[in-house]
C-alpha cells in the first residue's frame, strides 16, 4: 500500500491547488513562527477550495491556548499536528484528529506511544533527517508519518527502510526557503506513489 502523502508549509492557494492536483492526501499549515507561517484568516483563504477527502493540517509549535482557539476557530483543521506535551493541555475537540510529534532523541516508552506519531528532528523545517534505523522500530509499533530531510531523491530509500505509515516534506520540495516548487512537487509524489511500502495505509 502507498504513503499517506503530506505537503507541508504552503502559504498559496496555487500551491495548494498543485499538491492536490499532484495526489496528495494532507496539505500543511504552519502556524509557529517560520518562513512559511500564516495567519489563521490566510489559511482559511488558500485552503478554501480543499476537497473533504484531504486532510487539512494546521502545523503548531507550543501554542497557547488563545493561539489554537483562534486557529481552530477560523481555520477549523481536520488534524492538529504538534509536539507531544502541547495536547496535555490543549483543548482540542474530538472531530480533530491528532497527530503529536514526537522528536529525535525524545522517544516515548511503550506505554506512552500514541497510535498515530510525526516523527522528526530536534527542529521543525530545517530538512534534518532522523536516524531511519529507530524510525523503523517506532513504525512497527504506530501509525508513524516520517518527516524531515526528505526530497523526491531520498523518499524511496526513506519508505523501504522505514515502512512509515505516511511522508511529510517541506523543503525538501522547495527551490528556495519557503517557496515550493510544482515540479518538486509532483517528482515527490510520483516517486511515493511506485515505491512499494512494507507499511503504508
Amino acid at each position: 500500500m502507498s504513503c499517506l502523502v503530506k505537503i507541508c508549509g504552503l502559504k498559496y492557494a496555487a500551491t495548494v491547488d498543485i499538491a492536490i492536483d499532484a495526489g496528495a492526501d494532507a496539505v500543511g499549515f504552519v502556524f509557529a513562527e517560520s518562513v512559511r507561517q500564516v495567519t489563521a484568516r490566510h489559511a482559511a483563504f488558500i485552503a478554501a477550495n480543499v476537497p473533504e477527502h484531504i486532510l487539512r493540517v494546521a502545523v503548531m509549535l507550543h501554542p497557547t491556548a488563545e493561539e489554537w482557539e483562534e486557529v481552530n476557530t477560523i481555520f477549523c483543521p481536520d488534524v492538529l499536528q504538534t509536539d507531544a506535551e502541547d495536547f496535555e493541555y490543549l483543548d482540542v475537540p474530538d472531530e480533530v484528529t491528532r497527530w503529536p510529534v514526537i522528536r529525535e532523541g525524545s522517544e516515548p516508552g511503550e506505554e506512552n506511544l500514541p497510535n498515530v506519531l510525526v516523527y522528526e528532528g530536534r527542529t521543525s523545517g530545517k530538512g534534518e533527517t532522523v536516524d531511519w534505523g529507530t524510525a523503523r522500530s517506532l513504525a512497527r509499533r504506530a501509525q508513524l508519518i516520517l518527516a524531515g530531510g526528505l526530497s523526491h531523491k531520498n523518499v524511496a530509500e526513506a519508505i523501504r527502510e522505514v515502512g512509515p505509515y505516511g511522508v511529510d516534506v517541506s523543503s525538501g520540495v522547495e527551490t528556495a526557503s519557503g517557496e515550493k516548487d510544482a515540479d518538486l512537487i509532483r517528482e515527490f509524489i510520483e516517486t511515493v506513489r511506485a515505491t512499494p511500502n512494507p507499511g503504508g495505509k
